[in-house]
């Protein structure tokens, strides 16, 4: 990795993990699943606060409130390992300051302003959030199982043409989300997250699978984040766990 972003990465990881030092009390997994979980009765609770009841605001509870839910599921069957790690309470805080919170503004903006999204809107919502939230949890299962029986690089199934298939599909339900608001705010959110929290993380990524033989044809068989239509790879390997994502 070059200096710049390794620089980045500890300065990010500072304020997330030790901000104003102290001890590390808390998990990263339960700052981040209280999010995640709360999502759903939040809306729910907005939507009763404004008395807003349209067609927009129950699509956009149900799709980011199941994914908040198949997030919990995730953790309970298949937990990332990088979220087991300890943060201060000033580094918790700034996880929902700086990341975790915002994700809320797009719910507010549809509640408190009545945004009403035109039908089409709703079913490409739908459709790319469908796309997205089974091609994030069913690679981050392929990831998980794989690991249990050997380390090394993933270069098969959702893996075979795309290097970071999880944040792909990661990307694509949160861009679900902004789609509905139909304002600039989420997209600033998302594009925040997005170029401060997970390139930094699949380029890390990269760094550290690069050490392996057989990394230069893998990459040159595969996207980083579009998928290559090219010939499948042929692995040797299992590939470690990336770093995790908010």
């Amino acid at each position: 990795m070059n200096s710049a972003l390794t620089s980045w990465l500890k300065l990010r990881d500072h304020f997330s993990d030790d901000l104003f030092g102290g001890p590390r009390v808390l998990k990263a997994s339960w700052v981040i699943n209280l999010q995640k979980g709360g999502t759903l009765p939040f809306v729910l609770l907005l939507m009763w606060r404004f008395d807003c009841w349209t067609p927009t605001a129950w699509t956009y509870a149900a799709l980011h409130g199941s994914y908040g839910l198949c997030w919990l599921l995730k953790d309970r069957v298949f937990p990332d390992p990088n979220w087991e790690k300890r943060v201060t309470f000033a580094g918790a805080f700034n996880m929902w300051l700086a990341a975790l919170g915002l994700y809320w503004i797009a719910p507010v903006l549809i509640v408190t302003q009545r945004l009403e999204a035109p039908t089409w809107l709703l079913f490409l919502a739908t459709l790319i959030y469908a796309l997205g939230v089974v091609l994030m949890m069913a690679s981050d299962a392929q990831k998980y199982f794989t690991l249990q029986v050997k380390r090394g690089l993933i270069t098969t199934g959702f893996f075979a043409r795309v290097r970071h298939p999880n944040y792909l599909g990661e990307m694509m339900l949160y861009g679900s989300f902004a789609l509905l608001a139909q304002h600039w705010a989420p997209w600033a959110v998302l594009a925040w997250v997005w170029l401060g929290v997970f390139v930094p993380n699949m380029l890390r990524k990269e760094a550290s699978m690069s050490r392996y033989p057989e990394w230069a044809a893998y990459k040159a068989r595969s996207g980083f984040l579009i998928p290559w239509p090219g010939p499948a790879f042929v692995p040797s390997r299992v590939e470690g766990p990336p770093p995790a994502r908010l």
